[in-house]
């Protein structure tokens, strides 16, 4: 399957949007220039054909291949909110991430596990391992896969529970001063501000004066 997917992807390259993809990630791989409704086609398609055990294998093929636009088509062959049984999507997903050097990638990535953290918060104890990475993409995703958590009006005590736990954790990153990991912990804190202006407010009066400028008014922008 694996050839005939990446046949596929080829067949829509584009080398000029190859050219612009390259300059705009800044990361060193095959870029074929698909646009993402493109890569959703194909895998909405794929996702129809094949059984999870085979989905779960050209995603692994598909990620292996290193091509940019394979990877994305990775990650969103594995983005589905019920998917039974999950345990191959997660432990797949997790040998992705000590692979993540941009932001892009990691971000769909991440959108694929926040399906499978929600599905099962328990999960949360691997990501927490992330925290401590030392690949700043890493750490970052440990936000990035758990904004599932801020979305919620009327949290049940286990998704409380985990609210705190994650803020923990952005406030060991507030002293981080890389750009990527402050936008991550005031994109979590502006997206938390919509469902629970309390605890954001909280956070930012005792944590606040540790952020960048930037990242303090974003994490504010709805409050």
């Amino acid at each position: 399957m694996i050839q005939s997917a990446l046949a596929q992807l080829h067949a829509l390259a584009d080398t000029s949007q190859a050219a612009e993809a390259l300059a705009y990630h800044k990361v060193d791989r095959p870029y074929l220039g698909l646009r993402v409704p493109q890569i959703e086609e194909l895998t909405k398609a794929w996702r129809a054909e094949l059984e999870l055990e085979a989905r779960v294998q050209l995603a692994s093929d598909l990620w292996d291949s290193n091509i940019h636009d394979a990877r994305v088509a990775a990650a969103k062959l594995l983005t589905q909110a019920r998917i039974t049984p999950d345990d191959g999507v997660w432990d797949l997903i997790c040998t992705w991430v000590p692979d993540f050097d941009a932001w892009a990638l990691a971000d769909h990535v991440c959108i694929a596990a926040q399906k499978r953290i929600a599905a099962e918060p328990a999960r949360l104890d691997v990501v927490e391992g992330w925290t401590t990475s030392p690949n700043m993409w890493t750490r970052r995703a440990a936000l990035v896969a758990t904004l599932c958590f801020t979305k919620q009006n009327f949290p049940k005590p286990a998704e409380l529970e985990a609210r705190d736990r994650i803020l923990g954790w952005a406030e060991g990153y507030c002293s981080d001063r890389d750009w990527f990991i402050q936008k991550a912990v005031a994109w979590w804190l502006r997206d938390l501000s919509k469902h629970d202006p309390a605890r954001t407010e909280a956070f930012l009066a005792d944590h606040g004066d540790r952020m960048k400028s930037f990242a303090r008014k974003e994490a504010a922008q709805y409050i």
